[in-house]
C-alpha cells in the first residue's frame, strides 16, 4: 500500500476545503507515571540505550518513509549545522497493514515484501538510525478487506491484534507504534462498520504489552471522531498526534496530549512549496507546539528545503550526508 493514497486525499480535501505500562503493573499510579513521563519529555523518548542523545530544542521532527520506493536510510543523511543533532527525531516504515481473515474472521498485521525486507535487515535499515539517536515507528493503516483499527468489536479482539504489534515492534527492535486509520473499507468481507470502543481498545491494550515505546496517532479517518470510551480516552495511552493534511496547519483534538506532543503543521515534501512549510514552522514554534510532520522523503537531496523549516525551529541550517 502506497502512501501515494495520501497526497491523493490531500488534493481532494484541498479542493473542497479551500475556501479543517507495564502490562503487569503493580499499581495505577505507577503506570500513568510511566506513560507521563513518556509524554513529558522528548528527550527522553528520544533516547534509546547506547545511542547518541538527543538534545535539540525545538520540537521533535517526524517523517514517514514510503518503504516501497524510498529507503528508510534518507532519514539519517539530515543534520543540524549547529550542533550536528539529527534533523528526524522519528522516522515511520509506511507502511503495514491490518488485512482480514476470512476464515477465522480475525484481523491480521500484513508486511508487504518492501516492508518485509526493511524489518528482516534491521541491522542495516533501522539499527543505523538508532545508532543516530533516532526512533523508527511502523505505520499501521488498512488494506481495503473491511478490517481497520475501528472495528473490533470485543476487547478480546482488540488484546489479540494489540499483541502481534507489540510482538513486531519487539522482534524487530522498532521503537513504537503509529496508526493511520485509512482504506480500511469498513464493511467489505462483512465485517461492521466503526464503534466508539475499538480504537481505545485496542491502544489500551497495546499500552499494557507496550509500556516504554511510542504509539502515535496520524490524526485523520473514523478514528479521529472517535477517541474517548469508557471513561477512558487515546490521549492516556498514546504519546503523540499530528495532523494528517499536508501544507495546513490543524491542531489535533487529541484530550490527554499536552502541545509538546501534538504536530499541527504537515508538509508533504515533493509538493509543500518553502513558504508554506516555513510559515507552519512559524505557528508551531509561535504557539508552542512540540512536532512538525514531514511525509515523502526521497533520495533527493532536499537540505536546503528542510533550512528553511529548521532555522525558524532549531536556529540552525540542515547539512547534507549522502
Amino acid at each position: 500500500m502506497k502512501k501515494q493514497f495520501h497526497t491523493l486525499r490531500q488534493t481532494a480535501v484541498m479542493l473542497t476545503v479551500a475556501a479543517s505500562i507495564l502490562f503487569a503493573a503493580s499499581c495505577q499510579k505507577e503506570k500513568d507515571n510511566n506513560i507521563g513521563a513518556l509524554k513529558g519529555a522528548a528527550a527522553d523518548v528520544l533516547k534509546p540505550a547506547g545511542a547518541k542523545t538527543v538534545t535539540k530544542s525545538g520540537g521533535i521532527s517526524v517523517c514517514y518513509v514510503e518503504v516501497n520506493s524510498n529507503s528508510l536510510l534518507n532519514t539519517g543523511k539530515y543534520t543540524l549545522t549547529k550542533g550536528g543533532q539529527q534533523l528526524f527525531d522519528i522516522a515511520i516504515i509506511f507502511a503495514a497493514n491490518i488485512n482480514y481473515n476470512t476464515t477465522t474472521h480475525t484481523a491480521v498485521l500484513y508486511n508487504n515484501p518492501n516492508v518485509s525486507n526493511v524489518l528482516a535487515n534491521k541491522a542495516t535499515q533501522i539499527v543505523p538510525l538508532q545508532n543516530k539517536g533516532m526512533k523508527v515507528l511502523l505505520s499501521i493503516l488498512g488494506n481495503h478487506q473491511g478490517a481497520g483499527i475501528c472495528n473490533f468489536t470485543s476487547r478480546a479482539a482488540a488484546k489479540a491484534f494489540a499483541k502481534q504489534l507489540s510482538d513486531t515492534a519487539t522482534f524487530y527492535g522498532l521503537d513504537g507504534i503509529d496508526f493511520d486509520d485509512e482504506y480500511a473499507d469498513y464493511g467489505n468481507n462483512g465485517t461492521t462498520q466503526p464503534n466508539d470502543s475499538s480504537f481505545v481498545m485496542l491502544i489500551d491494550e497495546l499500552r499494557k504489552v507496550m509500556p516504554s515505546k511510542i504509539i502515535s496517532f496520524y490524526y485523520y479517518g473514523p478514528a479521529a471522531s472517535r477517541l474517548s470510551w469508557g471513561g477512558k480516552k487515546v490521549g492516556d495511552f498514546a504519546n503523540y498526534s499530528w495532523n494528517a493534511i499536508y501544507g495546513t496547519y490543524s491542531v489535533p483534538n487529541v484530550a490527554g496530549l499536552a502541545k509538546s506532543n501534538l504536530g499541527p503543521a504537515a508538509v508533504d515534501i515533493q509538493s509543500t512549496g518553502q513558504s508554506t512549510a516555513n510559515s507552519l514552522a512559524t505557528q508551531t514554534k509561535n504557539n508552542g507546539y512540540g512536532v512538525y510532520l514531514w511525509y515523502n522523503l526521497t533520495s533527493t537531496d532536499k537540505h536546503t528545503y528542510f533550512s528553511g523549516v529548521s532555522n525558524i525551529l532549531y536556529g540552525s541550517g540542515v547539512t547534507y550526508t549522502p
